[in-house]
């Protein structure tokens, strides 16, 4: 009998000032010592203490590893595993985006089942639930606080390591754009692509299912409305960081449910290789590997089209599949995305990247199947700009 399994936080909240909830949530579960894993950008800016001065005013004792970088290497989530062990936590609290969140979830699933987080490189590999996951998003793009998805760099395989498991799904996820304000816009940009790359490879992954094209369409269509505003007045339009709340949390549940792509996979080399911040990967490669996809999937990408608000009465399906490409690429030009060329990327690492790439576990929901020549091709197509 065939049947889809749905993956999703246990408890979800989306909206402004939603963070004093989490108290409640604590004494549900009933755990005793959080370890709040989070990066020292957010603790000297204040994000961080918007959630220690809820837990301080609850009574909630927690301990600060404030050590993850972007990109979170094995060396993090050991030094993390070590702070949880060392001040008794039995639960996890992440802020921050996908690389604090990343770690948690790296940290929840050691506390339970033992081992290196090298163990949990692919599908579904641990055996027991982690150990309690709040994960609070203080970035409106990555979706790490609603997936079952952690990535972790293995600095000397110079690789990404891509956990899916379904263990390590977050108890609360959390979502509020108060906590998101003092984002700049750069990162804005990044992390609102990223979510957009999400929706997109969710919407034409071979795994896709109605659940799955329902949100990612409409989480496409709020990025197509909402970015823009939301890079260029981050600190005031309220209503342009809630929405992107709520589109970069239904990419991130459409693509824990369907799967991703080409682009990530890409994406995760770019990451590994030269430590390029996993939006800005996502946002150079997503044209390309559309249009590397459309003979496979020009029917989708065309509903993409609409999505952004394009009449496509009038278009063939791939003219109105070429609308939405053009759509991104002029997005990425106002938003301020930079090139490949730009990047640290050298065209001689082009073979290196795509046999690792044919290796990520997003690879095989691509719905056209590459050779190692040709995901080299796309590098040197994003490379030159073509």
């Amino acid at each position: 009998m065939a049947f889809k399994e749905l993956y999703q936080p246990v408890h979800t909240i989306i909206g402004e000032g939603c963070i004093h909830e989490i108290p409640r949530h604590i004494n549900n579960i009933g755990v005793n010592k959080a370890l709040i894993v989070t990066d020292e950008g957010l603790v000297k800016i204040g994000t961080v203490k918007m959630v220690t001065d809820v837990l301080d005013e609850a009574g909630k004792p927690y301990a600060i590893y404030s050590g993850v970088k972007p990109n979170p290497t094995v060396s993090i989530v050991n030094e993390a595993k070590k702070a949880y062990d060392d001040n008794g936590c039995d639960y996890v609290i992440g802020i921050g985006g996908g690389s604090p969140i990343d770690v948690a979830k790296s940290v929840g699933i050691l506390a339970t089942n033992g081992g290196t987080v090298e163990d949990y490189n692919g599908l579904e590999l641990s055996e027991k639930p982690a150990a309690p996951i709040i994960a609070i998003n203080t970035t409106a793009g990555t979706g790490s606080e609603v997936t079952r998805a952690f990535v972790v760099t293995d600095e000397v395989r110079k690789s990404k390591m891509l956990c899916v498991d379904s263990n390590s799904l977050a108890y609360l996820a959390i979502n509020d754009p108060a906590m998101m304000v003092n984002m700049p816009p750069s990162l804005t940009a990044a992390t609102g692509m990223d979510a957009l790359t999400h929706s997109i490879e969710a919407f034409v992954a071979n795994s896709r299912c109605p659940f799955t094209d329902g949100i990612a369409l409409e989480s496409i269509r709020l990025i197509g409305e909402y970015l823009e505003r939301a890079v260029k007045d981050g600190k005031t339009d309220m209503e342009a960081r809630t929405k992107m709340c709520w589109a970069q949390y239904m990419g991130g549940l459409a693509f824990s449910n369907a799967g991703l792509g080409m682009v990530h996979a890409m994406a995760h080399q770019l990451g590994g290789f030269y430590d390029t911040p996993h939006g800005v990967a996502n946002a150079i490669l997503l044209p390309y590997v559309m249009r590397f996809n459309l003979p496979k999937a020009a029917d989708r990408y065309a509903e993409v089209a609409k999505a952004f608000g394009f009449n496509t009465a009038e278009m063939t399906e791939e003219q109105a599949a070429m609308a939405a490409i053009r759509f991104i690429e002029e997005l990425k030009k106002t938003i301020k995305i930079p090139r490949l060329a730009d990047t640290a990327f050298q065209p001689e690492d082009a073979k290196a990247l795509a046999l690792n790439a044919m290796k990520d576990t997003g690879m095989p929901e691509n719905p056209r199947q590459p050779s190692v020549e040709e995901v080299i091709g796309v590098f040197y197509e994003a490379y030159l700009g073509e």
